[in-house]
């Protein structure tokens, strides 16, 4: 080699070493080149654990089409048992993977329970679905004397948020929580206590039920708290909070019981919607605001309160088969809320699961008190201001309920005495009255009844007496009745409260069951039934005796003595106490009006009065000269047709 080529290697050799001293890459650039080298190995082995999942779940499925194929013949009880345990775990884990994503883990688990109880109530919690399993009031009893068990979980019951996570659709009434704070027995005694189930995907994502039990209250707080979903739930605009149960029987197997076991959904404006009376299937669904649905009883209720922005409410209602004593219909329930995509999300509501006392309802401030039937309009206005204050006055110091009842009712009859007074003078005064009224029907022919109505009117007016004088009255009595008649089937006060020989005022006595079952009357007989019939007829015999009987109304008083044995068939069934109330109140009327009669009221002194009223001057006034001038003129018109 001559020294030119030499001096040329070594002029290469130098330009090679500078051109890579200069397009070195700095520190920077080798730690980024480094990163991206250890995010291709760590691609490269997540690819490889995929490819490997992958590898595994496709030898599963092979597996499981397998087992598929073989179920079809007889050899499949054989060949199970050449797959392990392990294989049969990957395809059940795989089947949880596919039905509930990330929540995959809590499809399977043992169900625990927590049983908390306060002054009031016992109640189970369950960590399957996180919910109440069981409630029991203690202070009562079922009609057969058994544990008063009024929300119980049977193969029917749902209570769960419905939902999209990781595009699976799930209800979290299938999944097992976990409780934060267990313990096995929990007792309320002074401070609230808390009860606690998280459902979790790992410690910083979970959905949390917060119930929260007073302790001496029906009434408790249930939270739902939702930390670190914003993501996995970012495809719901709602989440739907799904509560469905049967409604077990409680009281005396009767159709009274059926008939008051109804959905109320109050909307957030106030207005009551009222579902299932009498029927077998019922529905309702609104797109507005909701505050409360009440899955009432005859005399308790579930309630579910909401305290913020809930609406979409949907109720349905079916009648169980006959046969199916044990449980009367199957209620269910839908309502939503926005779900707001925050880190910690918390929606608020509580629970009610007590009786339906309308004082204890009405101090929750709820509208509760909407659940107990009072009546509408005046016959509610009756209960609630008169009727109820009067009851409860007289049970804070009295504790026989038939008592009760008797001193209700001499006390409202002693009010309305007033009434009864003016009712019986003025029909003492139109009986009086009837042979003048006769005589002027003899005066007037069958042509002239115009004549002869204005002579009538006339000769009441200067005596001082009214056709409508006993009946007004009478007319403002009838609200007090008709409200009686809704108070006492509601009132929960009656409820298991025995007298003479009803073992129970909140629904009917018996003296006589029957082998056979009459229509329209029932199974039974009822003494108090009878007793109110019975002195029903001697009270309108009474009281007919002391009216003038009209020709013109002559099928009246056969309609008068009929009505009580509609009654006897209309009552039977229905609650004694409310029998003893107007069996009690008829003997009072009688008394009432024998007194009058005998003692207070001297026929001889109401006709005197009467017959120097007629021999006063009558001041017409602007209304009956009116009325004076229209029927002249009426009668003249007639005259000159003729």
């Amino acid at each position: 080699m001559d020294k030119q080529s030499i001096i040329g290697i070594i002029i290469i050799g130098v330009l090679l070493v500078g051109f890579m001293y200069i397009t070195r890459p700095d520190q920077t650039k080798r730690e980024e080149i480094s990163r991206k080298q250890d995010s291709v190995r760590l691609a490269e082995k997540q690819k490889a654990e995929r490819d490997s999942i992958a590898l595994e779940l496709k030898r599963t499925e092979s597996i499981s089409a397998e087992l598929e194929e073989k179920s079809e013949s007889q050899l499949f009880l054989a060949e199970l048992d050449n797959i392990s345990s392990e294989e049969q775990e990957i395809i059940a884990e795989r089947e949880r993977f596919r039905q509930y994503g990330a929540f995959a883990h809590a499809a399977q688990g043992n169900e625990d329970f927590l049983r908390v109880e306060n002054e009031l109530m016992i109640i189970t919690f369950s960590s399957k679905g996180g919910k109440i399993y069981s409630v029991e009031l203690k202070d009562y009893k079922t009609y057969y004397g058994q544990p008063l068990v009024m929300y119980d979980t049977d193969s029917a019951s749902i209570f769960g948020l419905e939902m999209i996570a990781d595009g699976k659709s799930l209800l979290t009434n299938d999944m097992y929580f976990e409780f934060v704070n267990y313990s096995e027995v929990i007792k309320v005694s002074s401070e609230p206590k808390k009860v606690v189930l998280r459902l979790s995907v790992d410690p910083n994502r979970y959905i949390e039920y917060v119930y929260t039990i007073p302790s001496d209250d029906f009434m408790i707080d249930f939270d739902i708290n939702m930390v670190g979903m914003n993501e996995m739930l970012a495809v719901n605009p709602f989440i739907t909070l799904r509560w469905a149960t049967m409604v077990p029987a409680l009281e005396r197997e009767s159709d009274w019981e059926m008939d008051n076991t109804n959905i109320y959904v109050r909307m957030d404006r106030g207005e009551i919607e009222k579902l299932g009376e009498r029927k077998d299937k019922d529905e309702f669904a609104s797109s507005a605001k909701v505050h409360w649905i009440a899955f009432k009883q005859q005399f308790f209720s579930s309630i579910i309160i909401s305290k913020g922005n809930v609406s979409n409410p949907i109720v349905k209602l079916t009648k169980l088969e006959d046969d199916n004593r044990d449980y009367l219909k199957q209620f269910e329930s839908e309502l939503t809320f926005p779900f707001e995509r925050v880190e910690n999300q918390k929606v608020e509501f509580k629970f009610y699961f007590g009786p339906n006392k309308y004082t204890s309802l009405k101090s929750y401030s709820e509208g509760l008190e909407k659940l107990v039937p009072l009546g509408w309009g005046i016959f509610g206005w009756v209960n609630r201001f008169i009727v109820i204050p009067i009851f409860n006055w007289l049970g804070g110091f009295i504790g026989n309920f038939g008592l009760i009842i008797f001193l209700l009712t001499l006390i409202i009859k002693i009010g309305l005495f007033p009434l009864t007074y003016k009712s019986y003078l003025s029909s003492a005064k139109m009986r009086i009255l009837k042979p003048q009224v006769d005589e002027l029907g003899k005066k007037y022919t069958k042509d002239k009844q115009m004549e002869k109505q204005q002579a009538v009117m006339a000769l009441y007016k200067k005596a001082g007496a009214s056709p409508l004088g006993g009946c007004l009255p009478m007319l403002l009595q009838f609200p007090i009745l008709i409200a009686l008649f809704r108070f006492f089937p509601a009132s929960i006060e009656l409820r298991q409260e025995s007298f003479l020989w009803a073992d129970d005022l909140s629904t009917f006595d018996s003296i006589l069951d029957l082998p056979f079952t009459i229509p329209f009357y029932g199974d039974h007989i009822s003494l108090f039934t009878l007793l109110m019939a019975l002195s029903m007829i001697v009270s309108t015999k009474l009281t007919s005796a002391n009216q003038a009987t009209e020709s013109s109304m002559p099928g009246m008083k056969t309609m008068m003595y009929m009505m009580p044995v509609f009654m006897v068939v209309w009552f039977n069934s229905y609650a004694s106490g409310l029998s003893y109330y107007y069996f009690l109140a008829n003997l009072i009327t009688i008394l009432q009006t024998v007194i009058i009669r005998r003692f207070i009221i001297d026929e001889k002194k109401v006709l005197a009065a009467m017959e120097a009223k007629k021999k006063k001057p009558i001041k017409k006034s602007s209304w009956q000269k009116r009325l004076e001038e229209a029927q002249k003129q009426a009668k003249m018109r007639q005259n000159k047709k003729k």
